[in-house]
């Protein structure tokens, strides 16, 4: 089963940990916009895929149809950027697990990318590192002695290291306290953003929270430091949940409300399906809905956004008729055995 239908011990409110490594390779020039200068890039890296290992195959974005490319994108093993700007010269390597994807040719030549469920910051580094090792003794990389790992942009220049962990936060933001507490993060080099990453917004009450800070600390403090202030966050968001409870029947009300339309509904759109979800996501977690399991769940979320919706459906429709055969999706998902 892929890491994103999974669950773990913090996953009532870690949803999912990644970890990026920024990594140039030696002898090719950066931003690379020449299309012989990419496809020499690309030819070393599939000469090479036998000794990187991991099952990894080589996909280019221009030859995939737009509802693949954006069923990656739902998953968030690619950036919308990434299909935006690169749509005609990036590629990605990817394992049938999908716990491995690297996008190729983005700002940097490597994003090297490793995912987990739940909070999991040091078996997926570990995870990251091994790969990393790997395609470094077969590629090679450009690295100063003084700088560490050289990037496109200054910002990732060192350890290349952006770890991050999505936090599901439905109580804190139903007490009104997700602003204070994000806020409060963000003056320990903290970055706060939406479910997409850079320049997205939150949906479901969902953030994900990343590092800073890559130049002048190691791999292990930075996964150290974002792992003490993510403790925080989910003793918060745990502690509102509680001060939450205490109203049962307020509570118990809002999330059956919100699987009473979910399980009824004849059609609802993707923005509705999210809000509702935060809802009965906070329910399963504390025991209040049994109705549902962590793993249909996770399917809800999942096979209710568009691009993976006609992924699971294998057909495509316009927006009306996806809604109309969302409804369908969850109540489906809903009575399975």
């Amino acid at each position: 089963m892929n890491w994103y239908l999974q669950s773990s011990e913090n996953s009532d409110v870690a949803k999912s940990t990644r970890i990026r490594l920024a990594r140039n390779l030696k002898d090719f020039k950066f931003n690379l916009s020449k299309k012989e200068d990419i496809e020499a890039l690309e030819n070393k890296i599939k000469e090479n895929l036998y000794q990187i290992g991991y099952g990894l195959k080589f996909l280019k974005l221009k030859d995939m149809d737009d509802i693949t490319k954006m069923s990656l994108v739902e998953k968030n093993l690619i950036s919308p950027d990434f299909v935006l700007k690169k749509n005609e010269t990036g590629s990605i390597l990817i394992n049938d697990e999908e716990n491995i994807c690297i996008m190729i040719c983005n700002e940097d030549h490597l994003e090297i990318q490793v995912f987990n469920c739940g909070l999991d910051l040091e078996n997926t580094l570990n995870l990251a590192i091994e790969l990393d090792e790997k395609i470094e003794k077969a590629l090679g990389y450009s690295i100063s002695k003084k700088y560490g790992y050289l990037t496109a942009c200054p910002n990732n220049v060192g350890t290349g290291l952006r770890a991050s962990v999505m936090l599901h936060l439905p109580a804190l933001s139903k007490t009104r306290n997700t602003k204070k507490v994000l806020e409060a993060i963000n003056s320990f080099g903290i970055n706060i953003r939406g479910v997409y990453g850079e320049n997205t917004e939150s949906t479901g009450d969902m953030y994900q929270i990343s590092n800073k800070q890559t130049l002048g600390i190691s791999e292990k403090e930075i996964i150290e430091n974002l792992k003490v202030i993510v403790e925080k966050i989910i003793k918060q968001e745990r502690q509102a949940r509680k001060i939450l409870a205490k109203d049962d029947i307020s509570l118990e009300d809002l999330i059956y409300r919100s699987y009473g339309i979910l399980k009824n509904c004849k059609k609802i759109s993707s923005e509705e399906t999210r809000e509702l979800l935060s809802n009965i996501k906070l329910g399963t977690d504390l025991g209040i809905l049994k109705e549902l399991t962590d793993l249909k769940v996770q399917k809800l979320y999942l096979y209710t956004k568009p691009a993976n919706l006609q992924k699971y459906v294998g057909n495509q429709y316009e927006a009306i008729e996806r809604d109309i055969k969302r409804a369908e999706i969850i109540k489906q998902i809903i009575e399975e055995k």
